[in-house]
């Protein structure tokens, strides 16, 4: 089988080092993105500074001030943080034969075969990672390794802003003293499982058997099985369309508190009606995920007439969280994921005119937050 070469490129706190790179007044200070510390908000990230205070994506963002008074708190600027991103994936694909957009700060490389245009594959890695800093002026880790997984786990091992190659054949060696928790895939609910059954570290698994797996944990035994050995054949694929957009936040406090639950819907629709319109698509099926403080998870769909206008995708979203949210106990996810993507075609017919009008609108709001800001809301999220 032919050596296969894949680099994990993932950019660090990247929305917080995108504002510290706009402004150089920030570098070295602790900057939080999520706005105002006395909203019912959450941190979308923050910069390595932050962290050593305790600060963490998903946090709300009155703790996050509890724990860093000093803090400096910034709206967050998606547009900003998309076109730099499209600009890190322009970079990419110049290099790289196949280049995979995993997220808006993650991507994967197919570097297998290169070595005849490159020589040797570790050099030019490290090459590539100076190059993103040049252009972009921002810091990123790169994993390197046989597969996705291993190139993953490398650039996790990595952070922040450095580089981790796992020669072939080593990657055993490499899996099996880090913690079981640091296993792609498994949450907080497993990874207690695990360790009741004795499992501490990744190499813990490899002293089951598959049938036992199977047995215990299902498909996702195998899942365990195949990823303690450092197995994975997923390819790295190119993007040529989009057939989904989603986005989910998770809370570092669970919450039952309907009003905030619905803030953060809003702010979902939002992120996700901006994307569509920059992309020119519409969405003809909505998704809602909740996942319960018990780990039970629920998802509910609803096929509607295909648009990317925000007032309408909120209305359908509201009506999903009121269906789903049946259970008397917290929250510690809220998803939402449109599917089914369209192109923009609106017909010249008279029913399709009020879209057009909404579609203006919304485009004109977005050109407001390009410039200015996320600062025009869904009258719901300010409420």
């Amino acid at each position: 089988m032919k050596k296969r070469w894949i680099a994990h490129v993932d950019m660090d706190a990247f929305f917080a080092n995108v504002e510290i790179e706009r402004d150089s007044s920030l570098k070295g200070k602790p900057v939080v993105v999520g706005g105002n510390p006395n909203s019912r908000g959450v941190v979308c990230s923050a910069s390595y500074e932050a962290r050593k205070y305790g600060i963490r994506s998903g946090m709300p963002l009155f703790k996050a001030k509890e724990l860093c008074p000093s803090a400096i708190f910034l709206k967050p600027r998606f547009s900003l943080y998309r076109e730099y991103s499209e600009k890190i994936h322009k970079i990419l694909k110049k290099y790289a034969p196949v280049v995979e957009k995993a997220s808006i700060d993650e991507y994967y490389l197919d570097l297998t075969g290169c070595e005849k245009l490159y020589g040797d594959i570790c050099t030019f890695t490290l090459s590539l990672k100076k190059i993103i800093s040049r252009k972009t002026g921002l810091p990123c880790s790169i994993g390197l390794g046989s597969n996705k997984f291993i190139a993953k786990t490398a650039s996790k091992r990595a952070k922040p802003d450095g580089f981790l190659y796992i020669p072939h054949g080593e990657e055993i060696s490499f899996l099996s003293p880090l913690p079981i928790g640091e296993m792609i895939g498994i949450g907080k609910n497993m990874e207690r499982r695990l360790q009741e059954m004795g499992i501490k570290t990744i190499g813990d698994i490899i002293k089951f058997p598959l049938s036992f797996l199977i047995n215990s944990f299902g498909r996702f035994g195998e899942y365990l099985w195949e990823k303690a050995r450092g197995i994975d054949f997923e390819e790295v694929k190119n993007c040529s369309y989009r057939k989904s957009l989603s986005h989910e936040m998770t809370f570092t406090k669970d919450s039952e508190d309907k009003n905030f639950l619905r803030k953060i819907l809003a702010h979902l629709v939002e992120n996700l009606c901006f994307r569509l319109r920059e992309e020119n698509l519409r969405t003809g099926t909505i998704t809602l995920k909740i996942r319960y403080s018990d780990f039970k998870t629920v998802t509910i769909s609803r096929t509607i007439e295909p648009t990317n206008c925000d007032t309408k995708i909120y209305k359908v979203a509201k009506e999903l969280l009121e269906k789903a949210y049946t259970r008397r106990i917290r929250v510690r996810l809220l998803g939402l994921k449109f599917s089914k993507l369209l192109e923009e075609n609106f017909s010249s017919s008279l029913f399709q005119d009020k879209e057009k009008k909404e579609n203006a609108l919304f485009k004109g709001i977005d050109l407001i937050r390009k410039k200015f800001g996320n600062i025009i809301h869904l009258g719901s999220f300010l409420s």
